[in-house]
C-alpha cells in the first residue's frame, strides 16, 4: 500500500466570483505542485474548507485532483465528513475514482468516546477494500475530538488498511508514541510543519503542509536535506520555513495562501467559502510587500 511521505500539501479550494469550484485554477494548482516537487497531494482537507462544501463540490474537487495528477505523485483525499454516512461515501468515491488512498478528519463538534471512534473508523476503513490505504487525522483544537495512541493501536489492530496519521497538534511526545504501532511501521505525519525537521528525526514519514502551496521551493531544498541527511543545511532551512510560515499564518492562514497563489496567477480570485472571510485589498497589499520584502521565492539561508 501507498504511504504518505515527505512534503504532503494539502490544496485550497479555488472559487469563481460566483462561489463555484474554479476547476481550471485547481487543476492549475495541481499541475503547479507537482512542477515544484511537491511529494503528494491532500485536497479536501482542513485548507480546503472541506466542511463548507457540498458532497458534490467534494467528489468534484476530488475527481479534478486525481485526474490533472494523472498517477505523477500520489493523491490521497481528505473524506471526514459532517456524519460517518457522508464519510464513509466520500471514502468509496475515493477509491471508484483512483485515488491512492484516503485521510480521515474525527468526527467534529459532538465529543466522542473512544470506543465511538473506533466504532467510526472501523466502518470507515471497512467501507473499501482492505488494501486501500487509511490515515487517521486528528486536529483537536478544530475538531473538538482527539486520538490517543492506543486508540490509534486498536483502530489499526482492527483495520489493516489503516496505516498512519496525520497528527495537527504539536506534542511531540504524543507523535513518537504514534510511531511505535504496528512494530513501529506506523507511518506519523506531521500537521504543524515547524516539526517537521523534528518529527522525521525521530522516524516520522514527512508533514502535511499547507505553508508549502505557497512557498513550494523552500520545502522541497528543507526535505531534500533531510532525506540526504545534511542536518545543518536542513536546520537552516527549517528555520527559514518558519519565519515565512510566521507571515503567512499570522492571521487567515488559509486566505493567504490564496492570495499568494492569486499574485503567482495560479488561481484567479482569493474568494472564500462563507462565513470564511476572504483577506481585504489592504491586508493582501501588506502580505505581498512583507513576504517580498522577506525574498520568499529564493531559497535565502
Amino acid at each position: 500500500m501507498k504511504q504518505l511521505y515527505g512534503v504532503v500539501t494539502p490544496l485550497i479550494t479555488p472559487l469563481t466570483e460566483t462561489d463555484e469550484v474554479d476547476v481550471e485554477s485547481l487543476e492549475n494548482l495541481t499541475e503547479y505542485l507537482i512542477e515544484n516537487g511537491i511529494n503528494c497531494l491532500y485536497p479536501n482537507g482542513t485548507t480546503g474548507e472541506m466542511l463548507y462544501f457540498e458532497m458534490e463540490e467534494r467528489k468534484l474537487v476530488a475527481e479534478t485532483v486525481v485526474k490533472k495528477a494523472s498517477g505523477r505523485v500520489p493523491v490521497f483525499i481528505q473524506v471526514g465528513a459532517m456524519n460517518q454516512q457522508q464519510t464513509v461515501e466520500l471514502a468509496k468515491h475515493a477509491y471508484e475514482i483512483g485515488a491512492d488512498g484516503i485521510g480521515v478528519v474525527t468526527p467534529v463538534f459532538f465529543k466522542l468516546t473512544d470506543k465511538a471512534l473506533v466504532d467510526f473508523y472501523t466502518a470507515v476503513a471497512q467501507s473499501v477494500p482492505e488494501d486501500f490505504p487509511v490515515y487517521l487525522y486528528a486536529i483537536p483544537q478544530n475538531a473538538v475530538n482527539d486520538i490517543s495512541p492506543e486508540t490509534a493501536k486498536n483502530i489499526a489492530e482492527k483495520c489493516k488498511n489503516v496505516i498512519g496519521i496525520k497528527y495537527s497538534y504539536p506534542d511531540f511526545t504524543k507523535l513518537q508514541e504514534f510511531m511505535l504501532i504496528n512494530d513501529s511501521r506506523f507511518s506519523v505525519l506531521v500537521g504543524p510543519d515547524h516539526l517537521f525537521q523534528a518529527v522525521v528525526s525521530v522516524g516520522g514519514k514527512g508533514t502535511v503542509s499547507g505553508n508549502a502551496m505557497a512557498v513550494p521551493e523552500h520545502y522541497y531544498a528543507l526535505n531534500k536535506a533531510l532525506e540526504e541527511g545534511n542536518v545543518e543545511l536542513a536546520t537552516k532551512l527549517q528555520r527559514r520555513t518558519n519565519i515565512l510560515n510566521k507571515i503567512l499564518c499570522e492571521k487567515n492562514n488559509i486566505g493567504c495562501y490564496k492570495v499568494v497563489l492569486k499574485n503567482k496567477g495560479i488561481i484567479k480570485t482569493t474568494k472564500m467559502r462563507a462565513p470564511m472571510e476572504e483577506v481585504s485589498p489592504e491586508e493582501q497589499d501588506a502580505l505581498m510587500k512583507l513576504l517580498l520584502e522577506n525574498q520568499y521565492q529564493s531559497i535565502v539561508l
